[in-house]
């Protein structure tokens, strides 16, 4: 058996200040081939299990390109089609392949394309016609579309959030891809609109046990795989919102059925599941009124990895306009600021403008007396499924007993390592704030007393009611109180 397979992702804000061009990609782990043999970074963990798993089935491996950009704004045209054409130029230079896996993101809009995904496996299936098997991974916050169905065999997404189940979800899609086209099983998808826009946390109840409960149903009654779509809400495209997804052996209506079941679930749950948030004030109130930290406050709205710049300072300029000592935030996208601190080196003391640089959301820039307490050259944390992920070059800064990370790329926080890894420490900190909306979870759960959602100003606002959506036509909660009563289609 030949297997095909690529990397094409980002998230795209459409609502982000930010482009998304080439030298996001291409400077960015971006690999022209052969991905899988390289260590584990953001982008090729799918790939490495697929080659692992075929090389251990005796199957033969054709693999085309990797490469993936921190979510931003749209992607520029031709870069998009730049990167499209080369994994289909790959695809027919590596013809026949029995089998097809795609990594991509689900969620990825380029200007003239509002669905990447879809566009890219309709002109995969127009090379490998009906004989091969096409299977693609997605993130679960993607937009789930008919096109994407049509021209696919199998779609996988990730089942947790934050996303630690990358390689696994890997070695799903290529089992329930070998299989199908060994005639073993028959894969047909269904999908259910749920007509929700929102959040879901999968490590706290009720939704872990939701994830556990779609685990258990597949491999039983003709069941093979289950799938939620979360959905990315700051996706101005017709299909954004959640949607279950069920693959059936060769039966529609049974997967139909599933969907629907799951969906409804989902829709009765959700005010339990509905992400909670509290000001600025409410949060430092209650982490200065824990008896221990640290408390690690979540900056939601500067996420870069939901296409913020990472750079707002709203909860900084509080922090320090209430005089809040034993702090530690980050990270910081300013790469003016981090060249100043390592021409200044280690141990300088000096006037530093912080943040607030890349538009509205981002509020104003903050003043400081700094002191540089380390700097790095090339500055890394843990990722969610294995390796590492880039800051670039980076600094350590303290002021009036806040400790700040500040980072020449742009990328949300994962792990602790974030600030350790510059020397910054987090024990004896009171607060921690991390520019993330759940990512940070899985690393920073283990070392808090608590954990507190920040709904403070920035590029991805939770406010899901007031997304200024132009292109989705039909109802959805929270928006409308029972969209289902609107329209049932």
């Amino acid at each position: 058996m030949k297997i095909f397979f690529a990397t094409l992702s980002t998230e795209t804000n459409t609502f982000s200040p930010i482009p998304t061009g080439r030298a996001a990609f291409k400077d960015r782990a971006y690999f022209p081939t052969n991905a899988s043999l390289s260590p584990p970074v953001q982008g090729n963990v799918a790939l490495i299990e697929w080659r692992r798993l075929a090389t251990a089935d005796g199957n033969q491996v054709a693999e085309s390109i990797c490469a993936g950009a921190e979510p931003a704004g749209t992607t520029l045209r031709a870069v998009y089609e730049e990167l499209r054409d080369t994994i289909i130029s790959d695809l027919k230079a590596a013809m026949p392949v029995d089998v097809v896996l795609l990594c991509m993101h689900g969620a990825m809009v380029a200007y003239g394309y509002d669905d990447c995904e879809g566009d890219t496996l309709a002109r995969v299936r127009a090379v490998v016609g009906a004989q091969a098997t096409v299977g693609i991974e997605l993130d679960l916050h993607c937009h789930l579309t008919e096109l994407m169905r049509s021209n696919a065999d199998a779609i996988i997404t990730y089942k947790e959030y934050p996303h630690i189940d990358v390689a696994e979800r890997a070695r799903e899609l290529y089992a329930l891809c070998t299989r199908a086209k060994r005639g073993e099983v028959r894969p047909v998808m269904a999908y259910y609109d749920c007509h929700m826009v929102s959040m879901w946390r999968t490590p706290v109840e009720p939704m872990k046990g939701f994830v556990r409960r779609m685990q258990e149903l597949e491999g039983r009654d003709g069941i093979l795989s289950v799938s939620f779509g979360h959905g990315f809400p700051w996706g101005d495209v017709a299909d954004v919102g959640a949607k279950m997804l069920v693959i059936a052996d060769g039966d529609a209506a049974r997967a139909q059925a599933l969907a629907e079941r799951l969906g409804q679930e989902l829709w009765r749950m959700r005010n339990d599941c509905f992400p909670r948030h509290d000001s600025i004030d409410e949060a430092i109130d209650a982490a200065l009124a824990a008896p221990a930290g640290p408390i690690v406050l979540a900056d939601v709205a500067d996420n870069a990895g939901g296409g913020a710049p990472s750079d707002s300072t709203p909860i900084l300029r509080r922090l320090i306009d209430r005089g809040v000592r034993g702090v530690a935030s980050g990270c910081y996208w300013d790469p003016i600021a981090v060249q100043f601190c390592i021409e200044a080196g280690v141990g300088a003391t000096f006037d530093l403008r912080v943040g607030g640089k890349c538009g509205t959301a981002s509020g104003l820039p903050v003043d400081l007396r700094v002191t540089v307490r380390g700097v790095s050259a090339a500055h890394s944390q843990g990722g969610l499924a294995g390796g590492r992920s880039s800051f670039g070059p980076s600094a350590w800064v303290t002021a009036d007993g806040i400790d700040l990370i500040l980072t020449t790329r742009r990328s949300q926080v994962f792990r602790p390592d974030a600030f350790t890894g510059l020397g910054c420490t987090l024990a004896d900190k009171r607060i921690v704030v991390v520019k993330s909306t759940q990512h940070f979870y899985a690393g920073f759960a283990p070392i808090a007393k608590q954990v507190r959602y920040v709904s403070a100003p920035g590029a991805i606002g939770p406010d899901f009611a007031a997304i200024p959506f132009t292109k989705r036509t039909t109802p959805y909660w929270p928006r409308v109180a029972d969209p289902f009563a609107t329209n049932v289609g």
